[in-house]
């Protein structure tokens, strides 16, 4: 394994009804149980939307690099994931889709910009293989 350039540590107590701190303390978050999973949708997040968010700056911050790389300009590009979770034979499994807004930039070149953000971002390659996702290129009227 190559050697870290940074390394995150989180800690969990109660679950998905508990709290998440950084080892910084810059996170410290409550949790709370969604409805659609037998919680009562209480005032905390929940890992889904967490992971969600890791993986929406993640996913732009490749779309920016590969953009860069290739001179074209994405500045008011957007990217949302969204995390799904449902019951499978085997449990619980995640699917994610991500949609990409690219101002300025035609279809065909977008969607060549996504594929290689998606081959290049960390949460993507991490998850291939092992979640569904769906990876789109949205207008910016969607």
């Amino acid at each position: 394994m190559a050697a870290p350039l940074y390394t995150a540590t989180s800690t969990a107590w109660g679950g998905r009804d508990g709290r998440v701190v950084s080892n910084d303390s810059r996170i410290d978050l409550q949790l709370s149980m969604p409805k659609g999973l037998g919680g009562d949708d209480g005032p905390g997040t929940n890992p889904e939307q967490l992971f969600a968010t890791g993986y929406a700056a993640c996913f732009h911050g490749a779309l920016k690099a590969v953009a860069r790389e290739r001179k074209i300009d994405v500045t008011d590009s957007a990217v949302t994931v969204s995390v799904s979770i449902s019951r499978t034979d085997e449990g619980l499994d995640l699917a994610t889709r991500i949609e990409a807004q690219i101002p300025g930039v035609d279809p065909a070149t977008g969607r060549e910009l996504l594929d290689l953000a998606h081959a290049k971002c960390p949460y993507s390659r991490a998850t291939r293989g092992n979640v569904a996702s769906e990876v789109t290129l949205v207008d910016g009227e969607s």
